[in-house]
């Protein structure tokens, strides 16, 4: 047993998806999640930049003595990964993985769609790991800008979001796919928009979910479970204001959040020189 906590970051609060599930799968285990308000969002920054942010973060948590870092952020993901994995002593799971790995089983007619960030778009990491499960998957990808804006303000399911994802989804119909990624980890806020504009023929793949299954069976495969039966723990650290994540936190981790410790940037930077 390991009774060390395990560890996620993201831009901001989207990335409490990826917490909510994994709470839900492993209810046992501790967490800690930083959110780096003081630097969001990433999805238009370029990558080198995500990535410097991503490895001083991982160094950051590392430090904390956490037991395997979780990317809950599918620029960062897309950004940082594979450095991430070669550079820190503990495992490193991010959020497009297993995306992938699900949409590839899910479809039907081998026509995959994908709507994300500019930054998780320009990467490219999502068609190289489809067509490296599938070289014969026709994959369109689609960038949404407007998205994020939309969901983290006060009317995340007015009719200006779901014309937004209308006008983002018709690329992607006209490609005839079956099977969208959400390649956000705000999207899963305002699924049941998505699933009215694709309909219920599509399958929506969601990270939250299948991130949680992997964190699961990595912690299970390296044999590093917290003791079970116990009731788990979370710590939330951010960069910006810590009224402001407890304030939209609630809302994408869907049950109050107490305490909140403010990190800076400074401290960050400091975690890799």
């Amino acid at each position: 047993m390991d009774s060390r906590p395990v560890g996620l970051f993201d831009s901001g609060v989207g990335g409490l998806t990826v917490l909510h599930e994994c709470l839900v799968t492993l209810p046992h285990e501790d967490f800690v999640y930083l959110g780096d308000h003081a630097r969001l969002p990433y999805g238009p920054r370029p990558l080198d930049e995500v990535r410097r942010f991503a490895q001083e973060i991982g160094a950051f948590l590392e430090q904390q003595d956490v037991k395997i870092v979780v990317v809950a952020c599918n620029t960062a993901t897309s950004a940082a990964l594979p450095r991430l994995q070669g550079e820190l002593a503990v495992p490193v799971v991010g959020v497009i993985t297993p995306e992938a790995h699900a949409a590839v089983q899910a479809t039907r007619n081998r026509r995959i769609g994908l709507l994300a960030t500019r930054g998780t778009v320009d990467a490219g990491r999502y068609g190289e790991l489809v067509h490296a499960l599938d070289a014969g998957v026709a994959f369109t990808a689609v960038a949404c800008p407007r998205l994020v804006p939309l969901i983290e303000s006060d009317d995340p399911y007015g009719a200006e979001t779901e014309e937004t994802v209308r006008e983002y989804a018709v690329p992607l119909k006209e490609a005839g796919v079956d099977t969208v990624i959400l390649g956000c980890t705000h999207y899963p806020l305002i699924r049941p928009v998505f699933q009215r504009v694709f309909g219920r023929d599509v399958t929506l793949v969601f990270s939250a979910e299948e991130t949680a299954r992997e964190v699961a069976e990595t912690l299970a495969r390296k044999r590093i479970e917290n003791e079970p039966g116990r009731e788990g723990a979370a710590r939330f650290l951010t960069t910006g204001d810590p009224d402001a994540f407890r304030t939209m936190g609630r809302r994408f981790l869907q049950f109050p959040i107490g305490e909140v410790e403010r990190v800076t940037v400074e401290r960050l930077e400091r975690a890799v020189a």
